[in-house]
């Protein structure tokens, strides 16, 4: 396929950090910096030989510690080094972070409700998504603008960015950006590049990418 037909060709791997104890005791994380369990190493270390053979070009990630050490561990593979940048943290939600799920149905009921029906909420008083939009996806398209053709980005960052991330490089709307299912630990979905601009080609995926057959390739 020439770039005419196919675009560029590049791809942006967006992989979510590894387990970290908060996310066992379903404790909302948000810029809260936690480190991966021993599980959680683990899980990158078997995602990191996966990835390595995608031989990408740029690793970015969170400068969050969950995030940082699970791109450690794809930079010293592929001896690549790794850019952190704040802008890929997770979203600050204020009141939220530490709180379990149920006790922010319990104590945030409504508000909960209003962010799961797609409306513009701002969590514990934090960021609203389209915020986190604001300041992941230029960041992660300025790094996607200096790969050469067919290259490859792996962006090491947090379910929530990821998603918002994903939903705007996508061009949905935002209150549709909560159809994308979530991300479970060190797990990645997959951007490709066509001449129509980016799709979601893999989502929350554990294995290596494969081609679509079918007759919308």
């Amino acid at each position: 396929m020439n770039r005419i037909e196919g675009g560029r060709r590049r791809r942006i791997v967006l992989w979510r950090h590894g387990q970290t104890a908060w996310n066992v005791e379903r404790r909302f994380q948000g810029t809260t910096d936690i480190d991966l369990t021993e599980e959680g190493v683990a899980q990158a270390r078997r995602a990191a030989r996966l990835l390595a053979a995608l031989e990408p070009h740029t690793i970015i990630a969170s400068d969050l510690r969950r995030a940082a050490h699970t791109a450690a561990e794809l930079a010293t593979l592929s001896g690549l080094d790794v850019t952190h940048d704040p802008a890929l943290r997770e979203t600050y939600a204020g009141s939220w972070q530490g709180l379990t799920h149920e006790e922010i149905v319990e104590r945030h009921g409504e508000q909960y409700a209003r962010w799961k029906r797609g409306e513009a909420v701002r969590r514990g008083g934090g960021e609203l998504e389209t915020e986190v939009a604001d300041r992941a996806a230029p960041v992660v398209m300025s790094h996607a603008d200096k790969l050469p053709d067919g290259g490859t980005l792996v962006v090491v960052s947090h379910g929530g960015t990821i998603r918002t991330t994903i939903g705007r490089l996508l061009g949905l709307e935002a209150q549709h950006w909560e159809a994308l299912g979530g991300l479970s630990n060190c797990c990645w979905s997959v951007l490709s590049e066509g001449v129509r601009g980016w799709r979601l080609s893999e989502h929350n995926a554990g294995t290596l990418p494969q081609p679509v057959l079918g007759d919308d390739t």
